[in-house]
């Protein structure tokens, strides 16, 4: 049983190395981007833990078969779960209401043969090559050679003046490249244009080209900037100005013939030739039949009303000409395709694509790469933005893949992600090595898929609302899931941004992909456009929850990952277990999120996410029905300690979820034989509330950890007492 098996040092640190560079660990989630997707490590550990034959560190590394066992997921949004059983042998039964979570898990299933995909794609590739690779190139510095590739075209947005009626730049920094991977510090001069090599950008000097004074700030700060021309100061944005206008500043570029001597990137001004080509793309782009460009309004949203503040009206305006007839020429090329699963993988790669190819994408100045539109978990809307090459650069020495965002790219990755399929692996990490140890006998997918993947699984996915899926009473043996955590991500406002593009390349018969949006009433996150509160999220979880426990077998589990910042996201989560009549029997930590996550990495917000493991019926460990502040801080600090062990050290912002979790889970215990499922939303909540109140909340916990003297205020936790001294004796209660 997962409550007795689950190992936490051993898990915590796979999920947290995972999680630093997924795509090495599980490339299966490289067929397309979906949001705060768990570690695959994870629910591994937990399919294992549950049903496994061993101790989880002997099996983990072997191959197992866990055929005739059937897993559900009610919320499988990117499949992480759904992948992860199916995987081991399991029947699989997974559901979303977004057609785009749909979609990427069929493909993630299907059955690709990868040498007609390769076939196609090279076509596809080269195709594009002829008609717009021109418009890609452009002329080095060092050698003259005008057929260069560019990596990155930089973009800066500009305004009109209320004042003067003149246009100007909003640049909130000059800094083209912080020096991190480039020997220098590159600066734009705000006088001229022309890009400076420095070796401090505090006193960057004088312009080399024409000798005014370099700076790195820039003039656009907190929604405002003083016209150069007038002085007049002007907020941005401004919708009525419709959507902004970019204009083209500084080049990244690779040029393979001076590579071996040159250090560093190479960087430029664009020239008259850059702009020249630009426009060829523009009139190009104006004299071809659109078919495949997105014509629908952007529907306001609790994300999507940003780019309407920005004047952006229609999906087609977030992409500059060039990206607009490179993406359309690419719909064509895909449309030709017969129908089958080479054309939908060329779709999906195209919809993974557009994350890239839009005038949202940033450029790092440190890490000297695109940041897709997606880097934070919404609709970010910057000052600079990065072009990237449509079709992706090779650098044909050391057959690599240079910068990103391109067809090249994607194709890679896709390829990869097949190719795991009939090949899974584990990454093991050993004396500072890092092993990839291959699984032989397991495989993903819905069918035999090579000589070497022996068995048939059963495979249901349903696109709709998981409250009113059809599933026979006591037929699940595990319903394992990541729920949508409230109010965290928007997903089908920001999928919307894809789905306009692929609903018209997608060959199938789920009703949902002809709308023209992924946006539903039954879509359980907290949004307050469509009028989606805490009393929606708590309506509609409940009637997941019992669905699923109906569909349960007696005493299996209901496995789930949750965190968030706030206690009051949890409160519906209670109440929906104690509706559907399951008790926590386990909460358990474990990595879930990237530190280094750009809307992470230096917040108070948690990597660490509970696990919570749910029964009908069972046995629960008697020392930990605890129901003071003071011995759940014990329980904290065990968990931490383990966590500790594994090489995860915790913040406080960790110790707050891990402690949220122990108090949901006590609060379901003490509340479970008394619950009233007929009383009103109000009032369950209210009961869950007080509950965790009688338990001390987190500030009575909080003190509790903090008091102690021998704990950290921040990192390194270390347990410093025995959670038996809180719990008397180690025995099972049932329930």
């Amino acid at each position: 049983m997962i409550e007795n098996n689950f190992d936490i040092p051993l898990l915590a640190n796979l999920a947290l190395r995972e999680k630093q560079i997924q795509q090495n660990y599980r490339p299966l989630i490289a067929v397309h981007k979906w949001f705060a997707r768990r570690p695959g490590t994870l629910f591994r550990g937990i399919l294992l833990s549950e049903f496994g034959s061993g101790r989880l560190e002997d099996i983990y590394y072997r191959s197992n078969n866990l055929g005739g066992i059937t897993v559900a997921d009610p919320f499988m949004g990117g499949g992480t779960p759904i992948l992860e059983a199916n995987r081991l042998g399991c029947n699989v039964i997974g559901c979303d209401i977004n057609p785009i979570s749909y979609w990427i898990v069929e493909r993630e299933l299907a059955n690709l043969n990868l040498d007609d995909y390769r076939h196609s794609a090279n076509i596809l590739i080269n195709e594009l090559k002829q008609q717009v690779g021109k418009f890609y190139e452009t002329s080095c510095l060092y050698c003259g050679n005008e057929h260069i590739p560019v990596k990155y075209f930089i973009w800066v947005k500009t305004m009109k003046c209320e004042e003067c009626g003149q246009h100007f730049d909003l640049f909130p920094s000059y800094i083209l490249s912080s020096g991190t991977r480039h020997p220098l510090h590159v600066l734009i001069c705000a006088n001229c244009g022309e890009l400076n090599e420095v070796k401090n950008y505090h006193d960057p000097g004088s312009c080399s080209f024409c000798q005014a004074k370099l700076r790195a700030n820039g003039t656009a700060h907190s929604n405002r900037c003083a016209c150069p021309y007038c002085g007049k100061i002007n907020r941005y944005p401004l919708s009525e100005q419709g959507s902004p206008v970019h204009r083209m500043v500084a080049l990244e570029y690779f040029c393979p013939l001076c590579k071996s001597e040159h250090k560093g990137r190479f960087f430029k001004k664009p020239d008259e030739l850059d702009l020249l080509r630009f426009q060829k793309a523009e009139e190009t782009w104006d004299k071809i039949e659109k078919t495949f460009i997105p014509s629908e309004n952007i529907p306001a949203g609790d994300e999507s009303t940003r780019l309407h503040r920005w004047g952006y009206k229609k999906y087609n305006e977030l992409f500059n000409p060039r990206q607009l007839l490179g993406l359309e020429l690419s719909c064509e090329l895909i449309a030709a395709q017969p129908e089958g699963e080479v054309k939908a993988a060329l779709a999906t790669n195209l919809s993974d694509l557009l994350r890239y190819q839009n005038m949202l994408c940033r450029y790092d100045t440190q890490a000297l790469k695109s940041l897709d539109i997606f880097s934070i978990h919404g609709f970010p809307v910057g000052l600079v933005q990065c072009e990237s090459n449509l079709l992706g650069i090779v650098d044909s020495k050391r057959r690599t893949k240079v910068g990103s965002g391109g067809w090249g790219n994607i194709v890679e990755k896709y390829t990869r992600a097949k190719e795991y399929c009939q090949h899974p692996f584990e990454i093991k990490h050993k004396n500072g090595r890092k092993i990839q140890i291959p699984i032989s006998g397991e495989w993903i997918g819905s069918n035999e898929a090579t000589e070497a993947c022996s068995g048939i699984r059963k495979v249901q996915l349903h696109c709709g609302n998981s409250e009113e899926l059809d599933l026979m009473t006591a037929s699940l043996d595990a319903v394992i899931t990541d729920p949508p955590y409230y109010g965290n991500v928007q997903y089908a406002e920001l999928m919307d941004f894809c789905f306009v593009w692929l609903r018209k390349l997608a060959d199938t018969n789920i009703p949902a992909f002809n709308e023209s949006s992924t946006r539903s009433q039954y879509e359980l996150t907290g949004n307050n456009t469509m009028g989606r509160g805490s009393a929606h999220f708590l309506k509609g979880m409940s009637g997941v929850f019992k669905n699923m426990a109906r569909a349960l077998k007696p005493g299996s589990p209901f496995v789930f990952t949750y965190h968030h910042n706030d206690i009051k996201a949890y409160l519906p989560v209670a109440v929906a277990l104690l509706d559907a009549g399951l008790v926590c029997s386990a909460s358990l930590p474990c990595p879930g999120e990237m530190g280094a996550s750009i809307h992470i990495n230096g917040t108070g917000s948690s990597i660490i996410d509970t696990v919570f493991v749910c029964r009908s019926t069972g046995v629960v460990s008697r020392s930990t029905i605890v129901s003071t502040p003071e011995a759940i801080a014990g329980l904290v600090l065990q968990d931490m300690k383990q966590l500790e062990t594994g090489g995860v050290k915790c913040t406080q912002g960790d110790m707050r979820c891990i402690t949220y979790g122990h108090l949901v889970r006590l609060a379901i215990w003490y509340l479970h034989k008394e619950w009233s499922i007929n009383a009103d939303a109000d009032r369950k909540i209210e009961s869950v509330c007080s509950q965790i109140e009688c338990l001390g909340g987190w500030p009575g916990v909080r003190d509790c950890l903090l008091g102690n003297t021998q704990v950290p205020e921040k990192q390194n936790w270390i347990a410093l007492e025995d959670t038996l001294i809180y719990g008397g004796e180690d025995d099972d209660i049932s329930f």
